[in-house]
């Protein structure tokens, strides 16, 4: 997986839509339709390149630089502030695609600055918890894990589990994907911290 706290790009090459070379696409419009229009666009972009990597999390700062948010060949760029516009509306008004890490700081997107300063990180949920949840229900069924007792570490750095979609999973997202699980009666996550585990039922 590549280490979105790298302050590069990840290097596998992403296809760009032919509106990443667009230069109107990286100033926010002040026409409301426009805008909405323009952050949608800017959310399906980040979800898609943030699937492309299997990127879980969205350094604000370290993002400035990598080519989703600076097309260097059109010397454009979406500023820091219209960065954090894009993910509060992703949060707010695409069933939470993003969510800020430690949302209790309550870094609102005008402060700019101080959301930078904070080195804040959104989770960009390219799949939704509810999503993630039935691709693990479906390996549990294909691989015969139920009853089985695992832990979260094997679930998603284990031999077990490689060459899956979960492979190299955030830990946050497969805790919150695991709760709907457990909601179901599907699941049961035990343990503290790096001892946790996870059986299926």
């Amino acid at each position: 997986m590549s280490d979105p706290t790298s302050t590069s790009s990840p290097p596998e090459t992403f296809p760009f839509p032919r509106i990443h070379s667009f230069p109107p696409f990286y100033t926010l419009q002040p026409n409301s339709s426009t805008l909405q229009s323009q952050f949608s666009s800017w959310s399906s972009l980040i979800r898609a390149y943030c699937r492309h990597h299997r990127l879980f999390r969205l350094n604000v700062s370290v993002a400035l630089e990598w080519d989703l948010f600076h097309n260097r060949g059109l010397r454009k760029r979406l500023r820091a502030e219209d960065v954090a516009r894009v993910l509060e509306f992703m949060k707010l008004k695409e069933g939470g695609a993003a969510e800020w890490v430690d949302d209790g700081k309550d870094v609102r997107a005008r402060d700019a600055n101080q959301l930078l300063a904070l080195g804040k990180v959104c989770i960009i949920w390219w799949r939704r918890p509810e999503e993630w949840a039935a691709v693990l229900e479906r390996w549990v069924d294909e691989t015969a894990q139920k009853g089985t007792v695992l832990t979260l570490y094997e679930l998603t750095e284990g031999e077990i589990t490689r060459g899956t979609e979960f492979y190299g999973m955030d830990r946050d997202v497969l805790l919150k994907s695991l709760g709907v699980l457990v909601k179901r009666g599907k699941a049961q996550v035990f343990g503290q911290e790096d001892q946790q585990g996870v059986k299926f039922f």
